[in-house]
């Protein structure tokens, strides 16, 4: 472990960005203003910290958890006691410092804190509060626990995912989280471009909903309601996920006429009327479907693949992590990357003049404390020093 952060370098090096959040979707968002050299003060609960801390896998070297050290990562951990008065006066003149706060408590929380944000904007005009939470900051369920299986069954997602005999199905990763973080990160920038202190609210509802593209719009133009058809689309076929002769499987897209044509000449259908357009291919999806699994169930993976990439068609293949970690292009593009021994996503952006670093994997609970309240104090005589 890295023993003593250095200075932030990176695009966003002269933003102070304060974590109250928990578990994924917020400490997300604040991991994405990190990795571009924001300082980022984690601040949590004394005891046991964060609740990634204790969430799935741990590396074997040290226990701790990995959802903590990428979700920790470039990040600087203090602990304060929020039902403590002395600590709340700390927060509060951390807060003083900040240009952002991320905080993902239940709607009134923070308020019932002390740290009402109209006070904390008041005292520092320039302060962006990022809100994360399950509904929203107001509505008839602002106040319900935030959980992403909610959103992922309310936003229409688990309705249209699954097989069509079987029922709707929730992703198997923490994709609304995930989604949220990205969505507040990018929130939070333009709250803080706008040079206006001000509340970002973000929830997972709504976040997740953007994903589901015009199936709002076809509901109440249409009528129309998207139904669950395994790994295929109402508007592309064949697309879906097909299993090779050497049971490996890959999967097929045809979203362009131009690609589709091809894979109608790969697999024997060319010149067939009823597969001619989108519509067509659509009416007959049983068919196509039938005839593209029917051609790869002959072909090992690596043939089914040179054939597509020779027909400048697209397919790819199914990856589990070992796959992905072993695949040329992403090995070449290093889209995985190592810090503090630990293996772990890269930077989600590139940018050419002001890249973002991934510096350390999250610290030890508090590690920090004792120099960000050092440098509390600094500041606070600095500043009586330039008054005098």
């Amino acid at each position: 472990m890295t023993g003593v952060p250095g200075p932030a370098d990176g695009p966003l090096h002269d933003l102070r960005v304060v974590d109250l959040a928990t578990v994924v979707a917020g400490p997300g968002c604040a991991r994405y203003l990190a990795d571009f050299g924001a300082d980022v003060i984690k601040v949590e609960r004394p005891g046991s910290g964060d609740t990634t801390r204790a969430m799935g896998w741990t590396d074997p070297g040290d226990d701790v958890t990995l959802w903590w050290k990428l979700l920790g990562r470039n990040k600087r951990s203090v602990v304060l006691d929020l039902k403590d008065e002395g600590d709340v006066a700390s927060l509060r003149r951390l807060l003083a410092t900040a240009d952002v706060l991320v905080e993902n408590f239940r709607p009134g929380t923070l308020e019932r804190l002390g740290l009402d944000p109209t006070d904390l904007i008041a005292a520092n005009p320039g302060l962006v509060v990022t809100r994360v939470s399950g509904f929203g900051q107001d509505g008839p369920y602002a106040g319900r626990p935030g959980f992403a299986t909610l959103a992922e069954a309310m936003s229409g997602f688990a309705a249209i995912n699954g097989e069509p005999d079987g029922g709707p199905l929730l992703p198997p990763i923490a994709l609304t989280d995930e989604v949220t973080a990205l969505t507040a990160a990018f929130a939070t920038m333009v709250a803080l471009h706008s040079g206006v202190g001000q509340v970002v609210d973000v929830n997972l509802l709504e976040s997740l909903f953007q994903l589901m593209g015009p199936l709002m719009s076809n509901w109440r133009l249409n009528g129309d309601l998207q139904t669950r058809l395994g790994s295929g689309i109402p508007y592309t076929v064949p697309r879906g996920t097909y299993r090779c002769s050497d049971d490996q499987w890959v999967a097929i897209s045809t979203s362009a006429e131009s690609v589709a044509q091809r894979v109608m000449e790969i697999v024997g259908l060319a010149g067939d009327p009823r597969f001619e357009g989108f519509a067509g291919r659509v009416a007959h999806r049983d068919e196509v479907d039938a005839r593209v699994a029917e051609w790869c169930a002959a072909r090992p993976l690596a043939e089914v693949l040179e054939v597509f990439e020779a027909a400048h068609a697209a397919a790819a293949p199914v990856y589990d992590m070992a796959g992905l970690a072993a695949d040329p292009h992403a090995v070449a593009r290093g889209i995985v990357t190592e810090v503090d021994g630990v293996p772990m996503q890269g930077l989600v952006a590139r940018l050419s003049a002001t890249p973002g670093r991934v510096r350390w994997a999250g610290r030890p609970l508090g590690a920090d404390t004792e120099a960000v309240l050092a440098e509390l104090d600094a500041d606070s005589r600095s500043a009586g020093l330039d008054q005098v």
